[in-house]
C-alpha cells in the first residue's frame, strides 16, 4: 500500500501491545540516498521520552522500518 507522507502526519503511534507513543509530526530522510530514516513523533504525555531516541526539539526519532501497520492508526514494532 503507498500512502502520502501528508497522509500519516497527525496519525497516533502505537506499539503492537498497543502502548500510545505520540502523534505523527514529520519524517527524517537520507538526502543521499532518499531513504526514509527516521518516524518523528510527538510523545505523549505518559511517555518517558528518555527512554527512546530524541532530537533537539524532543520529538521520539523511531526508526522508520519498523513501522508496520497503517490503518486508524500506526502500529510500530519497537523494543522497550
Amino acid at each position: 500500500m503507498k500512502k502520502f507522507a501528508t497522509e500519516l502526519r497527525g496519525k497516533t503511534v502505537m506499539t503492537k501491545d498497543g502502548q500510545i507513543l505520540g502523534m505523527i509530526e514529520n519524517f527524517l530522510v537520507n538526502t543521499d540516498t532518499g531513504e526514509l530514516v527516521h518516524v518523528l513523533v510527538i510523545p505523549a504525555e505518559e511517555i518517558e521520552p528518555r527512554l527512546f531516541k530524541t532530537d533537539a526539539q524532543g520529538r521520539l526519532m523511531l526508526p522508520f522500518n519498523e513501522m508496520k501497520a497503517i490503518r486508524d492508526v500506526v502500529v510500530m514494532d519497537i523494543a522497550q
